[in-house]
């Protein structure tokens, strides 16, 4: 093994810990950062080179390699995405005196349109709730999630780890904590408003008996959502499956339904109630406006569609008539 591959493990976890410290990246963003880089570095390796010495070619090879395995476009271009983030970090830090990577192009995104429901999808799931859940308690925690992630568009990590302390008062707006530690405040409808007051009034006054009053005792003091996991409070993958009980009995397919289709239908709905993109970007935690605006697509694709299926011209035959 060369001396380069033997440092290759070390400067991926300085580069790591500067897009953490520096960057405010993820914690996702790092593991997915990590994993990149360290296949790159194994196939590398196994042809005697290394992240300090690959020149341009290695790393077309590498994403050639890539293709060839099978993976998907966002998968390639996921993997550029971190190799230049690196070649460019060892460049700033003298550790090469070159970067191989800066004017390879990507293979690109396919984009894909967000699933999204309907207006009368949404209620309909709002209307379910009273159904779900094995007592008063859980029916109001059920509500305060529900009505909180489509009021605000938050993502799922920001709803079950919002901190209790940012939801008392009577807040019109809630502080969010998003990617990369970037904050911004977002709005509170007054349906929303009323089911977090409700459910921090059970959360609050549970008895100490109770699983909800031992929650809050103990590592779930500071979560508005506690819960028995490793952090204390709700995870991502019980609110998924949550949504999922919820679209049954609302009469929808689950496999339509995520936090994240509901993160859609926010942005969607309030796009389509004549909202400006820019102020759906605030809204979402979006960087860049260019993420924001596939709801215009969206958007297209729905006129589109309203167009053909609805227009009394829009089955006729060449005569003019009906069929």
């Amino acid at each position: 093994m060369s001396r380069g591959q033997q440092g290759d493990p070390g400067r991926i976890s300085a580069f790591l810990d500067a897009q953490a410290a520096e960057a405010g990246a993820a914690r996702n963003t790092l593991l997915a950062y990590g994993r990149d880089l360290r296949d790159f570095a194994d196939w590398l390796a196994a042809r005697g080179d290394s992240l300090m010495t690959v020149p341009r070619e290695g790393v077309e090879d590498y994403l050639s390699h890539c293709d060839a395995q099978g993976l998907s476009r966002a998968t390639r271009a996921r993997r550029l995405s971190a190799i230049r983030q690196w070649t460019r970090f060892a460049l700033d830090e003298g550790w090469r005196d070159d970067d191989p990577a800066c004017r390879i192009s990507g293979p690109g995104r396919t984009q894909r349109l967000p699933k999204v429901l309907d207006r009368a999808e949404v209620q309909a799931m709002l209307d379910a709730l009273p159904r779900l859940g094995r007592n008063e308690t859980e029916r109001a925690r059920n509500l305060a999630l529900v009505e909180l992630i489509y009021a605000t568009g938050m993502r799922v990590s920001e709803l079950v780890s919002l901190p209790v302390g940012a939801c008392r008062g009577d807040p019109a707006l809630l502080l969010i904590r998003g990617k990369g530690g970037k904050e911004r405040m977002v709005p509170l409808s007054d349906p929303a408003r009323r089911a977090l007051a409700a459910w921090l009034k059970r959360r609050d006054n549970a008895p100490a008996e109770s699983p909800l009053g031992r929650l809050v005792a103990g590592k779930g003091a500071r979560w508005l959502f506690p819960a028995p996991s490793r952090e204390g409070h709700m995870t991502r993958q019980a609110m998924n499956a949550l949504l999922g009980q919820l679209a049954l009995a609302a009469g929808i397919d689950p496999a339509r339904v995520s936090p994240h289709v509901i993160r859609h239908a926010f942005a969607t709905h309030l796009l389509e109630g004549g909202a400006d993109l820019r102020a759906i970007q605030t809204l979402l935690g979006h960087a860049d406006l260019g993420t924001t605006e596939i709801y215009t697509h969206v958007m297209d694709t729905r006129m589109r569609d309203l167009v053909l299926n609805h227009h009394p011209l829009a089955h006729a035959d060449t005569s003019g008539k009906k069929p």
